[in-house]
């Protein structure tokens, strides 16, 4: 019903063929309380979080089976894990970004293939100045780089949405940088060529989002930077720092936030401003931007000795 809307629901997709899977290891022709609480168990690796989203994915679909099937089962969702709160990301400061991307140029986190160095600094590069996301980034090809307006058109993504996305001057200068090693290298230059390939095992071809996180994963931890909780950042924490300091300079400059929030939710491709607002958890450098701009506001009113003609 999904699909035949207009959407993908390819997360759904997923969960289902995980399950389906299961039932079949586990010679089970339908889903019942005890193949279910089983399929649960099998999945205590993983955060409580995502194990929860998937039952309850699992949980309306078995909703909607009941309309037609009164005996089906439904599971309970009381008895689901209990959601955590998120960790606070880690915002990379300018310091760090170097470091990253000192350390993308080091062949030792890739040993026998060097050509990943330069996949590794445009990859960091890229998220850092555009706050795409990981599987975003792994299925631009190189017909979505517009070379002329000095864009990417990102098509399709989380939420079915496609979108423009301005590239800085110094993205653009690294990004011919790459392209044109990239060329040198013999990788293939048609428009449907994935922007970042690799040749590690035969001729080029595209990365994968699990594959580009586990390169720039290798980046992260190489450079030593450690969240407050001791732990390497996530790469999605690059997505959090680009949201956090457009916040930022947009309270520096003068600039009215509220007003651009929804400039803001469109450049990160989502659906409203209350998804932008995940990732404007309060930070300290916000914190303190906010706070100057209402100083400068309030604090010809708020003087001991002010009168209220002085009161905007």
């Amino acid at each position: 019903m999904k699909r035949a809307s207009g959407r993908r629901a390819v997360d759904m997709a997923y969960i289902f063929r995980y399950l389906d899977r299961f039932l079949v290891s586990c010679q089970s022709s339908d889903l019942t309380r005890e193949t279910f609480l089983a399929w649960n168990e099998s999945m205590g690796s993983l955060h409580a979080n995502t194990r929860a989203a998937r039952l309850r994915v699992v949980y309306y679909f078995c909703l909607f089976r009941r309309l037609e099937q009164p005996d089906s089962y439904v599971p309970d969702p009381t008895q689901f894990p209990p959601w955590r709160p998120r960790p606070l990301p880690y915002i990379f400061s300018e310091a760090d970004v170097i470091r990253l991307l000192n350390t993308a140029g080091e062949p030792a986190p890739y040993k026998a293939w060097p050509w990943h160095c330069a996949v590794a600094r445009i990859g960091i590069v890229i998220l850092y100045t555009t706050g795409l996301r990981r599987g975003e980034l792994a299925r631009l090809t190189l017909g979505d780089y517009d070379r002329t307006d000095h864009v990417f058109h990102v098509r399709r993504t989380k939420f079915d949405k496609s979108r423009l996305v301005p590239l800085s001057a110094d993205t653009v200068r690294e990004l011919d940088r790459y392209l044109e090693a990239r060329r040198r290298a013999g990788a293939p230059c048609h428009q449907d060529a994935p922007l970042l390939a690799h040749n590690h095992c035969g001729p080029f071809r595209g990365y994968t989002g699990e594959g580009i996180g586990q390169l720039l994963r290798k980046v992260i931890r190489a450079t030593g930077i450690r969240t407050s909780r001791g732990r390497p950042p996530r790469i999605h924490d690059l997505r959090f720092t680009f949201a956090v300091q457009a916040l930022s300079r947009w309270y520096r400059t003068g600039v009215d936030v509220q007003a651009r929030l929804p400039a803001l939710a469109t450049y990160l491709g989502h659906v409203s401003v209350l998804s932008t607002q995940y990732y404007l958890t309060f930070f300290p450098a916000t914190a303190e931007a906010a706070s100057e701009r209402f100083h400068n506001y309030a604090s010809v009113w708020l003087a001991p000795n002010a009168v209220e003609g002085d009161r905007p």
